[in-house]
């Protein structure tokens, strides 16, 4: 009996597929035959005839293999012409639109990098593997160099463009200059300029050390582009202040009112904070806690009506209005993880404005009672309880006096926070809070602070509420900027600068995510010594105003690279490469050396005795 086969339409969709998927390939392999064979242009000076009139003749023709967008990976035939009278030479005009002098990659290619690099916070192999896609092989070490060829350009570019970009501020009515820096761990510094009302990133300088003497020629190479701005906003630091003194004597300058108030808590309670901090890391009570949390919650999961407690307590809204009576080990498994949790009472502003150990220390305080309560019904868990290492950290003296001597700063400090309305804990901006604009309201708030009676009495008797008074005097007339009036291309505005740097915090934030993203590495310390100074420079490739003024009619950055000079581009890039260390290369493990004197002399070779 004949046996019936396989279902022919299913033999024949198989085939149907596996035909469809060849021509597939195939269609892609031929709209994209650039990756099997490398095509080759022609590239020659347009005009046969020399400037003098005399016909050119063919100096030389040589090919080198260039890569751009838009072709991939090509070879270039090149001739180059000469007057046989005049003895001028003639290269591609073409060619030097797309590649520069002794480059293999073009001006996209460059351009495609650094927008991946810094606009993106594309990690090499990343951009590695989009150009492979494009027919473009590169080696990692390439896509940095170009990287930095890309910062080369943009620094020159944007310096041909500040007479453009200095008629841009006067037609808003000037500049409000932000200054800043940044570093990390042994790194060299970046200070940063940025315009205020345009947004503007002005300049930036790399410096081994922040202090006035380096800080003076930067700020006038800004004076010398820009002109004086109508005013300036920078933090508290002795560097800044000497060197706005010293160049911008005349100009309105303000203090940031966060970096004030940080200061100043800093001054008044810092000492105290420390020691908390140190006796907690002691008697390691945060490891305990940890440790009894996790016995408790193994308890509760292995008891089905216990899990069911903490179930019903955690979805009831709000927690605490839960339907049934909850069990003692859930209440102490609540209790032990809320003090652990004492961070969550912060606000994301950083210490001062947060002080997460010394929330937890009161957290202990107001948990011990609540779980001594609770030791008679724990039963056979019993041994579950904190109790002894809680009580051991709470019967610390030392600790408990530190304590209550900071809960009285803490509690000066936080009206004198009230009275300026800046970094309030019920503001969601966290380190974005611009504070309450409203400088008249503020300013008497301040002056009623400092005048109190009991501010007076403080400051009489305690040498830190002291320094406190004495910080807000001397900074008086450069916390409350009044309102300023300019002359713009629309008439006269009034302008109030910004309370905060903030607009620098933000700036350098972002600067700081952009690289952790594309690098992998938390800390930047690698990253600032090896950065180019001008990199900050990219954030204003975002900002229309300013690449309109920057392409100065081009299309794109690729056509206004295309422009600039190669001598400049090389001076420039064999400069950027001088070294903003404070010590020569290695130095640092001359520094580990306990014995250094001795080994030095030892190795020094004696003087030759006289004949």
């Amino acid at each position: 009996m004949h046996q019936a086969g396989p279902k022919k339409n299913t033999g024949f969709s198989v085939v149907k597929l596996l035909h469809r998927y060849i021509h597939h390939v195939i269609f892609h392999l031929s709209i994209r035959n650039r990756f099997l064979q490398r095509p080759t242009l022609y590239f020659k000076p347009l005009r046969s005839v020399c400037s003098c009139t005399k016909q050119l003749s063919v100096l030389k023709t040589y090919s080198r293999s260039l890569a751009s967008l838009a072709i991939g990976e090509f070879h270039a035939h090149i001739t180059h012409l000469t007057c046989s009278h005049c003895k001028k030479t003639y290269n591609s005009e073409e060619l030097q639109t797309i590649v520069a002098p002794n480059a293999k990659f073009g001006f996209d290619v460059m351009v495609y990098v650094g927008e991946a690099l810094f606009l993106h916070a594309r990690n090499g192999k990343e951009i590695q593997r989009e150009l492979g896609g494009k027919n473009i092989n590169i080696s990692l070490r390439e896509i940095d160099r170009l990287g930095r060829r890309f910062i080369v350009y943009l620094t020159l570019v944007h310096k041909e463009s500040q007479t453009e970009l200095k008629a841009l501020i006067g037609s808003q009515g000037g500049y409000i200059l932000h200054l800043d820096g940044t570093c990390e761990g042994d790194s060299p510094h970046l200070i940063t300029s940025i315009d205020e009302l345009s947004k503007i990133v002005l300049g930036n300088v790399k410096l081994p050390s922040e202090n006035a003497d380096q800080l003076i020629p930067f700020l006038q190479t800004i004076k010398q582009a820009y002109g004086e701005p109508i005013a300036m906003v920078h933090d508290m630091g002795a560097a800044i202040l000497n060197a706005v003194k010293e160049v911008f004597p005349t100009i309105p300058d303000y203090v940031c009112h966060f970096h004030f108030l940080k200061d100043i808590g800093k001054d008044l309670f810092g000492h105290d904070y420390g020691t908390i901090r140190r006796h907690l890391k002691t008697h390691a009570i945060r490891s305990h806690l940890r440790k009894s949390a996790k016995g408790l919650k193994k308890a509760i999961d292995a008891d089905p009506d216990t899990l069911h407690s903490l179930h019903d307590y955690l979805q009831s809204k709000p927690p605490h209005a839960a339907k049934m009576p909850l069990r003692p080990l859930v209440m102490v498994y609540l209790l032990v993880c809320w003090v652990l949790e004492a961070k969550q009472a912060s606000h994301g502003f950083g210490f001062p404005f947060d002080r997460p150990h010394f929330d937890f220390y009161r957290r202990i305080q107001e948990a011990y009672p609540a779980l001594l309560s609770l030791k008679p019904k724990m039963a056979g868990n019993a041994s579950l309880l904190p109790l002894a290492p809680v009580s051991k950290a709470l019967t610390d003296q030392a600790l408990a006096t530190t304590v209550l001597r900071m809960q009285d700063k803490v509690g000066i400090f936080d009206q004198l926070r009230e009275a300026m309305r800046i970094a309030q804990p019920d503001n969601g901006d966290g380190l974005n809070d611009e504070g309450d604009p409203d400088i008249t309201t503020i300013k008497e708030r301040l002056l009623q602070f400092r005048h109190s009676e009991k501010i007076k009495e403080l400051a009489l008797t305690n040498i830190a509420y002291r320094k406190m008074v004495k910080q807000i005097d001397k900074y008086w007339d450069k916390l409350f900027a009044d309102p300023i009036q300019v002359l713009t291309n629309t008439g006269t505005v009034t302008l109030q600068p910004q309370r905060t740097n903030n607009i620098m915090e933000q700036f350098f934030r972002d600067l700081k995510r952009s690289d952790r993203k594309r690098s992998g590495n938390h800390t930047l310390t690698k990253t600032l010594k090896t950065m180019m100074a001008q990199t900050p420079l990219v954030k204003n490739l975002d900002n229309p105003h300013y690449m309109e003024i920057l392409l100065n009619g081009k299309v794109n950055l690729a056509e206004r690279f295309a422009e600039v000079d190669i001598v400049q581009v090389r001076n420039v890039f064999a400069h950027a490469q001088i070294s903003t260390q404070r010590y020569p290369k290695r130095m640092a493990e001359v520094f580990k050396i306990p014995d250094l004197p001795r080994k030095l002399v030892k190795t020094t070779p004696k003087p030759a005795a006289p004949p």
